[in-house]
């Protein structure tokens, strides 16, 4: 029997992990997978059957957290790759910054220093366009791969502050301690497309807002999407690229899309739901003056100003990779996930 290589992915019964884990058992490759809880097994297997997948002898588990050192070594035992997927979970709102921002950042120097010391060749890790772009609001350049958000910025949610120095801190690792174990990162926009079984993403939520008319008026707010099947397909040749040693990729399809236009591509596309769908704007300067006395608001102003001219040449240059869904096959993709699974809550 052929010693196939060996693939950890950490993560494997979330929206990205899964497709993730889907693609490279597709391609041929050992896939361990860690999960928090042994009994989530059975759920990954069930939709991995469910999508076409017959042969599970290349697919084993381990369970593992990434706030515990606990099971980490033997995790990555023989493993030439470890994709860090997975994100701390928080069941209640973090009382602080430090509650989100200690468990990203020391999860994945966890990882980086399992993995060197395991002698794995490559990490790749799924990091957030929340640490590129999101105090980037020059509109007369595109906003790359080199741009960082500034923490700093008042209005910049702590799930993005977490994001950002979790990188870079794991950026560090591999400059001052990583030896030669090589590293990169991708950086999705809203992950969106369709979902393996019913755990999907937290970008669904806008979804979720405008099918059930939460929004009475919609925020005209710009955002970047991206297809889950892209974002797990980029992983992949990021880990097998040996270009992409030492380099961020941004995930994003082509061109930005606005709520107020997500609303009418509802409307338009998928009526039997939509009913409760708001085609009425909200005007900036009313976000403008509410971000005075509230901090969701705040952020939601941030994301007016937010340049949303994103490149993604690199990825496209370095990798070979090209997205295989529009922003709005993307979208309906998700809703018709959300249908399939009765995720749209009345």
């Amino acid at each position: 029997m052929e010693n196939k290589v060996m693939v950890l992915v950490t993560g494997g019964n979330g929206f990205v992990g899964m497709q993730i884990v889907y693609q490279l058992l597709k391609k041929g490759y050992s896939v361990r997978t860690t999960v928090r809880n042994l009994k989530s097994a059975d759920k990954v297997k069930e939709a991995l059957k469910n999508n076409g997948i017959t042969s599970f002898e290349n697919l084993s588990y381990a369970e593992a957290e990434l706030t515990r050192d606990e099971n980490w070594a033997l995790a990555m035992e023989g493993c030439k790759y470890v994709l860090s997927v997975a994100s701390p979970v928080f069941f209640d709102k973090p009382k602080n910054e430090e509650e989100a921002i200690l468990p990203a950042r020391d999860g994945i120097l966890r990882i980086l220093r399992f993995a060197k010391k395991a002698g794995v060749k490559r990490v790749v890790m799924t990091s957030n366009f929340g640490a590129v772009g999101f105090t980037q609001t020059d509109n007369k350049r595109i906003t790359t791969e080199k741009d960082w958000t500034d923490t700093n910025n008042k209005s910049v949610s702590v799930y993005e502050k977490s994001k950002t120095l979790a990188e870079k801190a794991a950026w560090d690792f591999i400059k001052t301690a990583g030896g030669n174990l090589e590293f990169t990162t991708i950086n999705p926009v809203a992950i969106l497309g369709p979902s393996l079984d019913a755990h999907v993403s937290g970008s669904f939520f806008l979804l979720q807002n405008l099918l059930t008319g939460k929004f009475k008026v919609v925020p005209n707010i710009p955002l970047n999407i991206v297809d889950v099947r892209d974002v797990a397909d980029l992983h992949i040749r990021a880990m097998e690229t040996p270009e992409a040693n030492g380099h961020r990729f941004i995930a994003t399809a082509e061109g930005q899309i606005s709520l107020p236009e997500i609303a009418v591509l509802l409307k338009n596309k998928r009526k039997e739901i939509s009913e409760k769908v708001s085609l009425k704007k909200l005007p900036n300067w009313v976000l403008a003056v509410s971000s005075i006395f509230s901090h969701q608001a705040k952020e939601g102003l941030l994301f007016t100003k937010m340049n949303r001219n994103i490149s993604n040449q690199k990825a496209k240059e370095t990798l070979g990779w090209k997205p295989i869904a529009t922003q709005e096959a993307a979208i309906l993709e998700a809703v018709d996930t959300m249908i399939k699974y009765n995720l749209i809550k009345k």
